[in-house]
């Protein structure tokens, strides 16, 4: 079924409205994959729903996928990549029928493919596409284990390089084509996107050489490796993302990108420094599939989002996200930018490096070594006749102030600061040598957030809580004793941690006259906060505390997200 006349049926049988048809084939063209997936990861439809009106639509059975135990002599009838191309999965034999799952039972081609090649008569059943997914995954995975791969490797004989000696560039290149060392690095690379991490943290000690993935914003040690094999893996790294491996005093930068079965593309980010024992290497996933830019998904409080939504349509003004690294600040901008990116706008960004790239949006990387950095990129952005212009970082006084004066001058600046909170980021651009006058004038908002992780849903518990310690964790007496709390207990869902998946926790402050007043004035951060807290914008730690009483975080999470409001 064509992506197009999916979308008439839905919207002809009011599953779906026009306008979140049109955002959805909006979100389809600039992400790539199937109108379906655009649909749920929008959140305009259930997977359940959509299974459940394909199968009224063809009048094929519909299935739960989860519930179903495959025998692998079933399995192998279809073979892994066939099973990879149409995104389906033989679940039963009865005779000379083969019955098999798919998510769109119009792939005639697919169907008869099937047929000619296993010589079965096929039969279709109807199971949503993640759930077809997991099960690829499951059964087809032949790939061996981290562990298999550690077994083999104890058996290779592979020469140590000596870090004081001159590199012998042809033996590392030798050493990285060797084909265990591939296939580990190629496994690490694929085990971290199953397992959802969004960094690899690949390190040497003096003793040990290990991997560890980041997986909802914690890292967790995965294998660690021979140290024979330090040299080698490092350099297969640095290969690939077409870094220099004779140099390895100087931190380097480099990009991977690799094809993943189902047509799927996956960049990795990649950071090599020079550390005391060689080189820790940190990658980080860029899955372009998986990026959330639906605003209203990202975990902002009602009032919160309004006032975001309300200063990133005016016409002037500065926007700014703060927040430590990894806080989805990059997300957040993204989200707004592709809110803002229509055709009458002129939308230009400065970043440090470009993570995503968007159609209609004039990106562009910043290059230090050359003298291009965010105040050169600013100062040429002014003289391309902009509306909205990004900056991916504030990060010294001259950026901080031609990206004021821009703001002043009738464009819309968005950018980036890295503070705690939202008041501390009044004194961050005083203490860069903005004037007061000038901060009070151009700024229209400052955001600060942090990702918390949200409690499994498949393993949530109630947990005893102290009421005495949400009280003290600034919950009201009236809440803290009618409160549920929830934590994960742990199960193959989410690797046993009880988290699965992050959520924002936002303090969204508008500059409100008030605030203006107290910035002229010469007024400390305590004040700011104090003053705007009375004006109605909620703090990091009451955020969070909001997200526990929806059953969303657990209360662990919040005592290691947001500290107490003074």
């Amino acid at each position: 079924m064509t992506s197009n006349r999916l979308g008439e049926l839905l919207v002809r049988s009011k599953l779906l409205n026009e306008d979140q048809l049109n955002k959805a084939i909006k979100e389809q063209k600039l992400n790539g994959g199937r109108l379906g997936s655009s649909l749920i990861r929008m959140g305009y439809i259930q997977e359940e729903d959509l299974s459940a009106f394909l199968s009224r639509q063809y009048g094929v059975p519909s299935i739960n996928l989860a519930e179903f135990e495959i025998d692998p002599a079933v399995i192998k009838l279809v073979p892994s990549e066939v099973a990879q191309k149409y995104q389906i999965v033989p679940i039963n034999r009865a005779g000379s029928t083969l019955i098999i799952a798919m998510s769109d039972p119009s792939n005639i081609f697919a169907i008869d493919d099937i047929k000619f090649m296993s010589g079965y008569n096929v039969e279709v059943v109807v199971a949503t596409e993640a759930s077809i997914k997991r099960a690829i995954d499951l059964y087809y995975d032949q790939s061996a284990t981290l562990a298999d791969v550690m077994d083999d490797l104890e058996d290779i004989d592979l020469e140590l390089i000596d870090d004081e000696e001159e590199v012998d560039v042809s033996a590392l290149e030798k050493a990285t084509e060797d084909a265990p060392v591939v296939k580990l690095v190629n496994l690490i690379l694929t085990d971290a996107i199953k397992k959802k991490a969004s960094d690899i943290h690949i390190e040497p000690y003096e003793k040990n050489f290990r991997v560890r993935y980041r997986i909802d914003g914690v890292l967790y040690e995965v294998m660690k490796p021979p140290m024979k094999l330090k040299a080698a893996i490092t350099s297969r790294l640095k290969i690939m993302a077409e870094m220099d491996i004779a140099e390895r005093r100087l931190p380097q930068d480099g990009r991977i990108k690799i094809k993943l079965p189902g047509g799927k593309d996956m960049d990795y980010r990649v950071n090599a420094l020079p550390t005391l024992f060689g080189e820790k290497v940190v990658l980080r996933l860029l899955d372009k599939s998986n990026l959330q830019l639906d605003m209203t998904k990202l975990g902002y409080e009602e009032q919160s989002l309004k006032w975001f939504k309300q200063e990133i349509h005016k016409p002037f003004g500065m926007v700014l996200v703060t927040g430590p690294t990894g806080s989805g600040k990059t997300v957040s901008l993204y989200s707004a930018l592709s809110e803002l990116n229509k055709t009458t706008e002129n939308i230009s960004t400065a970043e440090d490096p470009v993570e995503f790239n968007f159609a209609g949006i004039n990106q562009v990387q910043m290059h230090e070594e050359i003298g291009l950095n965010f105040a050169t990129a600013l100062r040429a952005f002014l003289r391309q006749d902009p509306d909205i212009i990004m900056i991916g970082e504030i990060r010294d006084f001259e950026t901080a102030e031609i990206g004021v004066k821009a703001a002043l001058t009738g464009h819309l600046v968005l950018s980036t600061l890295h503070t705690n909170d939202a008041p501390s980021t009044i004194n961050r651009l005083l203490n860069m040598g903005i004037e007061p006058f000038l901060v009070a004038s151009a700024v229209n908002l400052i955001t600060a957030q942090r990702l918390a992780r949200r409690v499994c849903s498949e393993c949530s518990e109630q947990e005893d809580t102290p009421r005495e310690a949400l009280i003290e964790a600034g919950m009201s007496p009236e809440e803290a004793a009618s409160v549920v709390c929830l934590r994960g207990q742990g199960c193959a869902n989410c690797n046993d941690t009880g988290y699965k998946g992050r959520i924002g926790i936002y303090q969204v402050m508008p500059m409100f006259e008030e605030i203006r007043e107290l910035i002229l004035s010469g007024a400390n951060t305590a004040e700011i906060k104090r003053e705007s807290m009375r004006l109605g914008v909620r703090t990091m730690r009451q955020s969070a505390l909001n997200k526990l009483k929806e059953g969303v975080v657990s209360f662990e999470e919040v005592l290691r997200c947001t500290v107490a409001d003074d």
